[in-house]
């Protein structure tokens, strides 16, 4: 089975929602034969790369509230992280473009990274002090390495500003074909779909669902099998009489 998760490095909710749902994953009696691919979704896409200000300026501007407000939202997303084991600065962080993460995730993907740079990526922008926006490329290559890809690889792709660029868009295509206009949003089978950082007790319950209602293979054919190639070799036509 397989589960696709749209999300970004600036959503609060992604990285809370990702947590709740590995806990629920990870008490699967099925989770060895589930694939997590992760897709890409911009909250942002049209800011410039460059232009980064502080989290609680962009939520005031964005949504029409004091910063009190804000502050507040930000408060409440710390104890909803913090419930979850995760660590959380609910002052101090910045916002900006993450299309360049996203390419990079891309690349992690080709090389088996990705789950281990998505949370390297989510692990710096949420806890860390030092942002991932102010000197990106720099903060970025050292994040890649740290989730085993390498150096030069990533300078590469970062470089290059059409580099997985396409494989991006493609993400984000889908997204809005399958309906989704926020983020996290989870689709198990391409059947199924959760919106938003539910608890762990509804991803268990469409974990169980998706699984339970797999429908098993059809054959069509008339009479034996057909002439194929297995483990034990390739079937030997026999001469017509």
């Amino acid at each position: 089975m397989r589960v696709e998760i749209w999300s970004d490095i600036a959503c609060p909710w992604c990285y809370v929602g990702k947590a709740r749902f590995e806990k629920a994953l990870a008490a699967f009696p099925h989770r060895d034969q589930v694939e997590v691919v992760h897709r890409s979704f911009e909250l942002d896409p049209g800011r410039a790369k460059g232009d980064v200000e502080p989290v609680l300026k962009m939520l005031s501007l964005k949504y029409g509230m004091s910063e009190a407000q804000a502050r507040a939202g930000e408060e409440n997303l710390g104890a909803q992280a913090a419930a979850e084991g995760l660590a959380y600065r609910t002052e101090g962080r910045d916002h900006g473009n993450t299309f360049d993460m996203h390419r990079l995730l891309h690349l992690a993907k080709e090389h088996g990274r990705q789950d281990e740079l998505l949370q390297a990526l989510y692990r710096a922008n949420f806890a860390e002090e030092r942002s991932v926006f102010a000197d990106a490329d720099d903060r970025l290559v050292e994040l890649a390495v740290e989730a085993g890809l390498d150096a030069d690889a990533a300078r590469a792709v970062l470089a290059d500003p059409d580099a997985y660029a396409a494989e991006v868009r493609a993400d984000e295509r889908d997204a809005a074909e399958l309906g989704a206009n926020g983020v996290p949003f989870f689709v198990l089978d391409r059947r199924y779909g959760v919106s938003g950082a539910q608890p762990a007790e509804v991803f268990t319950r469409a974990l169980t669902q998706a699984w339970g209602e797999r429908s098993p293979l059809t054959l069509v054919q008339d009479g034996d099998a057909g002439e194929a190639c297995g483990p034990d070799g390739c079937a030997v036509p026999q001469q017509q009489k």
